[in-house]
């Protein structure tokens, strides 16, 4: 038993060549039908071909009648069946690739979902930092004040320094003059005081 199990099974060759249908292509040939039964159209087309089958052979001539009504239409029950029988699991099929379609989209959907709620949390907190920074940075009335107090500020350095500077010219001439009386009272003395020779 252990060296059956050893080789390999030889492949059975079958009569009839094996037709590879292409599923998606098979799938599509299903979805047509199925939405094609599904209109208003195939039910007219069908209640035509039976009203056309039913009158056939029971007014027709009857050596050109071959289905029999006193056998109760035995091949259109046949071939209703048969249409029954193949239409359900073509239905099927078609449903089972609606199923595939909606579970890619809802697994789509689902992704979109995922990123457009990550954007809309990375968008808050951008804007909760943008709030943060923004009640950091000066207002305009803050900043106005400052400017105010600084103008304020260097107009009184300027009004000192105004004031200094009047003072050292004050001073420079009060020296000036303090000087001009000197040197005028020299030269009064000094035209009281002749100098010249002694005798």
């Amino acid at each position: 038993m252990a060296d059956r199990l050893d080789t390999p099974k030889e492949a059975k060759r079958s009569l009839l060549p094996r037709v590879r249908v292409e599923q998606d292509t098979f799938g599509r040939a299903s979805e047509g039908i199925a939405r094609f039964m599904g209109t208003p159209r195939f039910l007219l087309y069908m209640t035509g071909f039976c009203i056309a089958w039913l009158a056939w052979n029971v007014w027709g001539p009857e050596n050109l009648q071959f289905d029999s009504a006193a056998l109760g239409f035995t091949a259109l029950t046949l071939m209703l069946s048969l249409q029954a029988s193949y239409s359900a699991p073509l239905i099927l099929l078609a449903q089972n690739r609606q199923t595939d379609r909606d579970r890619v989209t809802a697994e789509q959907d689902r992704q979109r979902g995922e990123r457009n709620l990550a954007d809309t949390e990375y968008l808050a907190r951008e804007m909760a930092a943008l709030r943060i920074a923004l009640s950091e940075v000066a207002t305009r009335d803050f900043v106005r004040s400052e400017i105010r107090n600084l103008l304020e500020e260097i107009s009184t350095k300027d009004d000192a320094r105004d004031a200094e500077r009047e003072a050292e010219r004050d001073a420079e001439r009060e020296a000036e003059r303090v000087l001009d009386l000197e040197s005028g009272a020299r030269s009064a003395r000094a035209d009281d005081h002749p100098a010249g020779p002694r005798s």
